[in-house]
C-alpha cells in the first residue's frame, strides 16, 4: 500500500567550473560588509594608483574603439510612447471673455511647461481701446481641470496685445497693453497679482505694444530685464524699482533716415519718420543681436551693442539709440511675426518671418534675399515659431479671408524634411470661421503647442511624434539646405 516509488537514485554533476582568475576589477569581498560600511572609509591611494596605472591601456582602448564604432548612428532615446496622430487635448476659454466677443491676442507657457497663460484683446476693429479685458492661466497638471474656468483670471482696464512668462521664475507674467503701458503680474498673488507697471510717463510707449520679452542678464542667472516693441517705433528695456515701477534702463528706436537702404523702403519718407515695430526675437548664438519686423514690410537686423543715436523727437529719460544694420527684401505687408533658429551651433544665422502676404521666408542674417519663400496661405500669416527640438519644424498661425474679411484659421506645421513647398499638416483650429492669432510651442513638455484665435479658445495641441523627434543628422540636414541655397 505504499505510495512512495523506490528510492530514486541521484548522483551530483558539476556544471560550474572551479578555477577562477583575479583580473583585478573587484575589492576583495569583506565578511563584516555592513560593519565595514559604517565605518569611515579608508582609501589606500597607493593601491588605487597602482590599480589604475595596471588597467589604463586597457579602458583607453576599448573607449577608442566605442568612439570609432558607428554602431549607434542616428539612434535617438526615446523615453515616451510613439504617437503617430495630433490630437487636441485642450479647448481653454473664459465665458466672460467669450461673452464680450474679445480675441485671444497671445499665449505663453511658464518655465515649468505645466501653465498656459493667454491674453484676451481684440486685433479688428471696436473699441478696444478702453474695453477691459484679461489675462487667464490653466495649470495642465492640476486634477478637475475646468477648461471653462481658468484658476486665475486677472481684470486689465485695457486691452492686453501681448504676453510672456518669465524664463526661470514659473509665477511671473508679464504684458504689453493697447495704452501702452507694461505690466508684471506674480500668479502665486491671487488677491493683488500687479507687482510693476510703467505707468504713463514720458517713457511709455505711445502705441500698443505688440511684443514683450525677457532678456537674461548675464550676472544674474535668475534676474531677467523687460523689453518691450510697439509701433511707435521704440524697444525699450526696462529694470524694476523698489516702490513697484518699471523704470526705462536703455531703449532703441527705428527711424526710417537711419534704416540701412540695402532695399528701399518705398512706404517711408526718408526723414525722422518713426517705423512702427510689430515683432522681434532675439539671436540664440550672439545675444546681442536681434531681428525686428516692422510695419512697413520689412525685417531689420539689429544690434543692442549699437552707439549712434536715434533721430528722435520725444523726450526721453535715456539717450535712444538706432539699432538697425541690414535690411532684408521684404514682404507684400507687415511683417507680423518673426522667430530665429534655437540650434545656434550648426545654423546661428537663419530665422523665419511671416506678414500679411501669407508668405513664412527663411532668411539667413549674411544676406538679404530669403533662402526660401514659401506661400503657405492666401492671406494673412499672424505668428510663426521655430520648433525647440526638430531644426526642420516650424509652425505658423493663419487667417484665410476674402474680400468680406472673413477668415478661416489653420495651425500650419511645417517640416523641411519632408517638403521645402508645403506644410506636412494644416489643423482647423475652430469649426467657425475665424483667424487663429498666435501660437507657441512648450520648450519643456515638447509635444505640446497652444494656440489662440479670434473665438477667444486656446487649444492646447499634442503633437504626433514625427514632429518632436529629430532624426539622424537633421543638424545637418538644414546646414546643407542652406548651404546649397545660398551657393
Amino acid at each position: 500500500r505504499s505510495c512512495q516509488t523506490v528510492k530514486i537514485s541521484t548522483a551530483e554533476t558539476a556544471v560550474q567550473s572551479h578555477a577562477s582568475r583575479d583580473a583585478s576589477v573587484q575589492t576583495d569581498h569583506s565578511k563584516d560588509a555592513v560593519q565595514d560600511f559604517q565605518q569611515e572609509v579608508q582609501v589606500d591611494y597607493a593601491s588605487l594608483l597602482s590599480f589604475l596605472q595596471r588597467v589604463e591601456d586597457v579602458v583607453i582602448n576599448e573607449l577608442n574603439k566605442n568612439w570609432k564604432s558607428r554602431a549607434f548612428d542616428g539612434f535617438e532615446v526615446n523615453w515616451t510612447d510613439q504617437n503617430e496622430t495630433v490630437l487636441c487635448l485642450h479647448t481653454l476659454s473664459y465665458p466672460e471673455a467669450r461673452d464680450q466677443n474679445l480675441q485671444v491676442t497671445s499665449v505663453s507657457w511658464n518655465a515649468t511647461g505645466s501653465v498656459v497663460a493667454c491674453s484676451y484683446g481684440r486685433l479688428d476693429d471696436g473699441h478696444w481701446s478702453t474695453e477691459k479685458s484679461y489675462v487667464c492661466t490653466w495649470n495642465l497638471d492640476r486634477r478637475g481641470l475646468n477648461p471653462q474656468r481658468p484658476d486665475l483670471v486677472v481684470d486689465v482696464p485695457s486691452s492686453v496685445m501681448c504676453l510672456a512668462f518669465h524664463p526661470s521664475q514659473p509665477s511671473l507674467m508679464a504684458g504689453g497693453l493697447f495704452s501702452g503701458e507694461l505690466v508684471v503680474w506674480d500668479t502665486s498673488r491671487t488677491e493683488d497679482p500687479v507687482i510693476w507697471r510703467t505707468g504713463m510717463t514720458d517713457d511709455t510707449h505711445t502705441d500698443p505694444v505688440y511684443q514683450v520679452n525677457w532678456l537674461p542678464d548675464a550676472k544674474h542667472r535668475n534676474h531677467a530685464r523687460l523689453l518691450s516693441v510697439s509701433t511707435d517705433g521704440k524697444i525699450l528695456v526696462w529694470r524694476e524699482e523698489r516702490d513697484g515701477q518699471l523704470a526705462l534702463a536703455k531703449g532703441f528706436a527705428m527711424v526710417a533716415q537711419q534704416i540701412p537702404r540695402s532695399t528701399q523702403l518705398k512706404k517711408f519718407t526718408w526723414g525722422e519718420a518713426a517705423v512702427g515695430v510689430t515683432s522681434i526675437s532675439f539671436s540664440h548664438f550672439d545675444p546681442r543681436v536681434f531681428v525686428v519686423g516692422v510695419e512697413g514690410g520689412y525685417s531689420l537686423k539689429c544690434s543692442t551693442a549699437a552707439e549712434t543715436l536715434a533721430l528722435h523727437r520725444t523726450g526721453s529719460s535715456v539717450p535712444l539709440r538706432a539699432p538697425a544694420e541690414l535690411t532684408f527684401s521684404p514682404h507684400g505687408g507687415p511683417v507680423y511675426s518673426v522667430s530665429c533658429s534655437p540650434f545656434h551651433r550648426q545654423v546661428p544665422n537663419l530665422f523665419l518671418s511671416c506678414g500679411t502676404d501669407g508668405q513664412v521666408h527663411l532668411h539667413s542674417m549674411l544676406q538679404t534675399q530669403p533662402l526660401i519663400s514659401l506661400q503657405l496661405s492666401k492671406k494673412y500669416l499672424f505668428c510663426v515659431r521655430w520648433s525647440p527640438v526638430r531644426p526642420l519644424v516650424f509652425a505658423a498661425a493663419s487667417g484665410e479671408g476674402n474680400k468680406c474679411f472673413c477668415f478661416l484659421g489653420d495651425v500650419h506645421l511645417f517640416d523641411f524634411e519632408k517638403s521645402s513647398q508645403k506644410p506636412a499638416l494644416s489643423i482647423k483650429q475652430a469649426a467657425g470661421e475665424c483667424p487663429v492669432y498666435c501660437l507657441e510651442f512648450n520648450v519643456k513638455q515638447t509635444r505640446l503647442l497652444a494656440a489662440g484665435d479670434a473665438t477667444g479658445t486656446v487649444k492646447v495641441w499634442q503633437l504626433s511624434s514625427d514632429f518632436t523627434e529629430p532624426g539622424p543628422r537633421e543638424m545637418n540636414h538644414l546646414e546643407q539646405l542652406a548651404s546649397e541655397i545660398m551657393d
